[in-house]
């Protein structure tokens, strides 16, 4: 079947989150409290200068950023209030940050929801930022010159004061905020010209490093709430399963349990504390409903995926001329089965969440992605207004798309519910693991075609997984139909930048009844694996250097082109390498961003693989803070890797083998390779950097490992045992 209809995940989301049952669309920056009043956003009142939703200003001259983002190391506790300091005119030193509340007035027009994912928190709040600190700075500059009776262009703005340099007079916002205050905002402020820039584009010190390093930073799983109770829940060992039967008895002797209550997926323990509901769960005595996932397997999802992509048509993503025509002309053929499983996303703080669920209202805390979606979720299941929900956001030991699902919160909100007091559950390692949404599991089946210069004629993919929106797509009141192309899956392998004259790609959607979701770079993360190893073994087949294979059909695409140079240059590809090490490289554009890496490899004659040097050139626009850039290709790089190495989550009868990470492992920071990362100077619009990073480093380092082993790996994670012959 041919596709009617593409779903792409962002559009979609931007035009269809439900917000107090009126849909919302784009963004709207209030410019004053009346303004908020008008969108219907209810603002708690304050004693500093707020005249807008984003900067509160005190009478002692401290600047507050209220951050609508999510922090869950990425930097936006720094990065948003930057771009606020350098248009206000403000020291670094006077200026902090709070996490907001879920408000539409947050919403980042880039997501169309308050939420944070798709590496979007600069990208979409760049502009808006800035716009409201301009307005900011302009009406204190208007206040000071009307008392002082001169013009407003005779004054300016310079860390944290209003400057009038023909009298020599001068005044502190602090001292202006109430003349301030009664005046009209300027609904096109002047922003800053970027050559003057103060912060942006520099590295500043983290905001948020020193509650980090003291103990004082607060996380969901840290969240204390007077007259809370905790809990824990036995879920079906069988994915989808349900309750059939239960025997509490000896869970609620349990010293500090204070109810056993019935879901129906799972068994809660509600208890005085930790330890005791867990005690309370382990006694637990469950007769389950296994459903018809009993029969599923790894081997079983493998079989039907390799069937489907042999039998079932799909729809096509995209097509450019005529494949057919190509294969018939070409004078090698090339073709492979690329292969990634399941993986989970191993945060490291597991789901956590605490509700505290009243007859006219609820208030909520925990590290969450989507404040927006929260509210909305509370409010259903607890049978309360939505504008009655109040949602704390905590620090996120992790999120990677993990924190988007609703889960963990609707466990706290009907525990609390039921019991009538503040509920915290917590998820052990072991629930966490066994019951994400994974990244899905992806059959790839590929071939391409040369001429007999070795100039490339035709590339046919076909991507074979499941459809991420059909599940998450429910969330937002959203059914994904048969002909509806759903990018979330395959994103990736339809918009390669490489010039094929005959070009298609095809989405074959196979349901498998295993919960996916997004994963840090959704579809980029496995699909970057599949494109960027089968064309190496393209460029191989035609005799060419890999990089030079590459930038021969990047000539449309200058700045693809520009990180492959610069990280080939960076790592000094085409020079001998040390001893016994092999180098790789791969390139991936991902949220607006391009990334290029070389991995420098050496593999054991057991078959062990040592990363020891990645080099990541990145383009992501203009850079707000460098050092940000830097730390997160640094983790994302490291996420990647713990994926190729190790990331597998397998299934039998329907049961998800892998419990805690001893057998679903991490990255070790012995095995950390050294990395190193050069940002290209951009003035380009801005491109994520959370994500981007992660894509390019698997096929990279498995380029590396054909070029030390002569070994094709076509399917993650790497095996040793594969390997062991052929080092």
């Amino acid at each position: 079947m041919t596709s009617k209809t593409d779903l792409d995940r962002r559009s979609f989301l931007k035009a269809s989150i439900i917000a107090g049952g009126a849909a919302v669309f784009g963004f709207s920056l209030p410019v004053g409290l009346r303004a908020a009043e008008r969108l219907g956003v209810t603002l708690e009142p304050v004693a500093d200068f707020q005249p807008n939703a984003f900067i509160k200003i005190a009478k002692d001259g401290r600047v507050t950023v209220v951050v609508g983002q999510a922090e869950m190391g990425q930097g936006v506790f720094t990065s948003l209030p930057q771009i606020v300091a350098d248009e206000l005119e403000v020291d670094w030193a006077n200026v902090s940050y709070e996490s907001a509340p879920a408000n539409k007035a947050f919403i980042n027009p880039a997501m169309g929801m308050q939420g944070t994912g798709g590496s979007s928190s600069v990208k979409g709040l760049f502009a808006p930022l800035r716009k409201s600190a301009a307005t900011v700075r302009e009406m204190l500059v208007a206040a000071a010159a009307q008392g002082w009776n001169v013009a407003p262009e005779t004054c300016k703005a310079e860390s944290g004061k209003v400057i009038h340099a023909a009298s020599g007079r001068s005044a502190a916002y602090g001292d202006l905020l109430d003349a301030a205050a009664k005046v009209a905002p300027p609904a096109n402020p002047k922003l800053k010209d970027p050559k003057d820039f103060k912060y942006i584009g520099k590295a500043v010190k983290r905001l948020d490093s020193p509650e980090k390093v003291n103990g004082k930073a607060i996380y969901g799983i840290d969240v204390k709430v007077p007259g809370m109770l905790t809990a824990t829940i036995l879920r079906s060992p069988v994915i989808g399963g349900k309750v059939k039967a239960v025997d509490d008895a000896a869970a609620k002797a349990i010293k500090g349990v204070t109810s056993v209550i019935s879901l129906e997926y799972g068994v809660a323990v509600v208890a005085e504390n930790f330890s005791a509901a867990r005690k309370g769960r382990s006694a637990l005595k469950v007769t389950w409903d296994e459903g018809a996932m009993a029969s599923v397997s790894s081997e079983s999802i493998y079989t039907a995926f390799a069937s489907a992509a042999d039998k079932d048509k799909g729809l096509v993503a995209k097509k450019t001329g005529d494949v057919a025509d190509g294969k018939a002309k070409a004078a090698k053929t090339v073709e492979a089965i690329y292969w990634t499983p399941f993986v989970a996303h191993a945060t490291m703080e597991p789901m956590t969440f605490t509700a505290d669920v009243r007859k006219d209202g609820a208030e909520v805390w925990g590290g969450v992605q989507a404040q927006m979606l929260v509210q909305q979720t509370v409010a259903a299941t607890a049978g309360v207004p939505v504008d009655k929900v109040k949602v704390n956001t905590t620090l996120l030991g992790g999120g990677f798309g993990r924190r988007f699902e609703m889960d963990y919160v609707i466990d706290a909100t009907l525990l609390s519910k039921a019991v009538g007091k503040p509920v915290k559950v917590i998820w052990t390692r072991e629930d966490d693991m066994q019951n994400d949404v994974y990244r899905p599991a992806t059959y790839n089946k590929m071939s391409a075609g040369i001429d007999a210069s070795g100039k490339p004629i035709f590339w046919h993919h076909r991507v074979v997984n499941d459809a991420i929106m059909a599940r998450a797509g429910k969330a937002f009141g959203f059914i994904l139909k048969d002909d509806q192309l759903d990018d979330s899956s395959f994103e990736g392998a339809h918009n390669l930048p490489y010039a094929f004259p005959n070009f298609q790609c095809d989405w074959v959607r196979k349901d498998t009844g295993v919960p996916v979701g997004f994963w840090r770079s959704v579809g980029s993360s496995h699909t970057a694996f599949s494109t960027e190893c089968f064309l190496d073994e393209v460029a191989f087949a035609a005799g060419k250097d890999p990089v030079a294979f590459r930038l021969a059909m990047l000539d449309k695409h200058p700045r693809h082109a520009a990180v492959v140079k610069l990280a080939a240059e960076k790592a000094g590809w085409g020079k001998p390498a040390e001893a016994g090490i092999f180098r790789g490289i791969a390139v991936h554009e991902s949220f607006g961003s391009y990334v290029a890496q070389v991995a420098e490899v050496s593999v054991a004659k057991d078959g062990k693989v040592r990363v020891h040097r990645v080099v990541c050139a990145v383009d992501c626009g203009q850079v707000v803070n460098p050092d940000t850039v830097a730390a997160q290709m640094e983790g994302g790089i490291v996420y990647g890797l713990t994926a190729a190495l190790y990331g597998e989550i397998t299934i039998k009868d329907g049961r998800v083998q892998q419990r805690n990470f001893t057998d679903q492992k991490v990255l070790r920071m012995n095995e950390m390779p050294k990395v190193e990362v050069h940002i290209v100077p951009s003035t380009e619009n801005h491109g994520g950097v959370g994500e981007p990073g992660t894509p390019p480093i698997a096929p990279a380092v498995v380029n590396a490992i054909f070029a030390a082993t002569g070994k094709r790996v076509r399917s993650l994670p790497i095996k040793t045992a594969e390997l062991a012959a052929k080092a």
